[in-house]
């Protein structure tokens, strides 16, 4: 079942969006400290963000949601992740999840409409649970530890996930898993949150994304419906990515890094605009250098917008679109908004760490865009390989 969608929202619509989610990013911008100090989980930004029907933004409007496209659920994104990078990354496995449901041909037709309706009346979220500690990401390749056995009362699940984005708050996993059959399949399979023998152990300790809740999930011979398997085939049938996962992946990624980015330049300038230091009698901004260097920091923040919206444009348009573009993309703009935050601490000396202004906070933040699949290094030899024709 592939469920006919929107390419874009009409413009009553997108401009009632913007102001939700321009008021409830000043909202989650105020939490953020708090939740970064304590790395706990921002609960209350997504009751916020269902009581905005902005949970439901890219389930199809045929079933109740908001059908929006790459292109604007990308500038939703980089607005929250601006405010709160963490919460935003949540909420961007959720729309992916949602985004592939209703181009795909795969996943059951009643799944879809029942994680359709939930979205739609309440905060149930979604995520793909796929990293494990031996395979690590499985776009490297290699099957997964978890297994799935078949019964007469349902399948059997028995593994471990790591980096379960949002894991607290999740209602549903799409869980990656092999058979025990006797021809092994891989695949994903819809699990229930909360079901007997599943536990989330709190691991997530990280250097950024701290209130993301990106714990490990835990499974010991979890019992669900047969009706649950999504999609499961031969190992050597998932060679080849899905285009449109990973298409939108890397466009909200994208987007949220380059949020982070922005916000640390909205601190920046604000600091330098007021910073007067006695031996110079004028604000920091009055310098050359310093302008050249917030000129740098601009060029990055242009570029990425422009090729975050050109290219959800795209695809939102129907062009057909490759995996190495893709992950292009996300390397160039993670790397720009990098180095634009970069920029901004080499501005400030010892403000620009202390734990007591947020551009500390954007910094630690904004390195995590290097290790979110797809890494750099796997990008640029898949180019390169391209380009040689090897």
């Amino acid at each position: 079942m592939v469920i006919a969608v929107a390419r874009e929202l009409p413009a009553a619509s997108r401009s009632d969006f913007v102001a939700s989610v321009a008021h409830l990013a000043e909202l989650f911008a105020a939490r953020a400290p708090a939740h970064d100090r304590e790395a706990s989980f921002p609960f209350e930004n997504f009751e916020d963000i269902s009581h905005a029907g902005l949970l439901a933004l890219t389930v199809p409007a045929s079933l109740g949601g908001a059908g929006a496209g790459a292109r604007y659920t990308a500038r939703v994104l980089g607005i929250i992740g601006k405010a709160d990078p963490s919460t935003a990354l949540v909420l961007s496995m959720h729309y992916i999840q949602h985004f592939v449901m209703a181009r795909s041909t795969r996943w059951p037709p009643h799944l879809v409409r029942k994680l359709a309706k939930e979205t739609v009346e309440g905060v149930s979220l979604i995520n793909a649970l796929r990293v494990e500690p031996e395979l690590g990401s499985p776009a490297r390749g290699g099957l997964p530890s978890t297994i799935a056995r078949r019964t007469d009362t349902g399948w059997r699940l028995t593994g471990r996930k790591i980096y379960s984005t949002g894991a607290p708050i999740l209602k549903w996993y799409a869980v990656w898993a092999r058979t025990d059959e006797a021809e092994t399949r891989a695949g994903l399979f819809l699990v229930p949150a909360g079901l007997p023998g599943t536990r989330i152990v709190e691991t997530w300790d990280h250097l950024g994304l701290r209130a993301s809740g990106s714990h490990d999930v835990v499974f010991e011979d979890v019992v669900f419906p047969l009706d649950h398997e999504i999609d499961v085939r031969a190992p050597e049938d998932w060679r080849e990515p899905d285009i449109v996962q990973a298409t939108v992946h890397t466009i909200f990624l994208a987007a949220i890094y380059n949020g982070v980015a922005r916000a640390a330049r909205d601190w920046v300038v604000g600091f330098l605009q007021n910073r007067v230091p006695a031996n110079l009698g004028a604000p920091l901004a009055t310098l050359p250098r310093v302008q050249e260097i917030v000129g740098s920091i601009e060029a990055k923040l242009q570029v990425n917008t422009r090729l975050i919206d050109s290219f959800a444009r795209d695809f939102d348009e129907g062009v057909a679109l490759t995996p190495a573009e893709s992950n292009i993309l996300k390397l160039t703009v993670t790397n720009n908004a990098v180095a634009a935050v970069e920029d901004a601490l080499s501005l400030t000396s010892n403000h620009g760490l202390s734990r007591t202004n947020p551009l500390e906070r954007h910094y630690r933040d904004v390195l995590c865009g290097r290790v979110h699949t797809p890494q750099d290094d796997s990008t640029r030899i898949f180019a390169g390989r391209l380009a040689l024709g090897i």
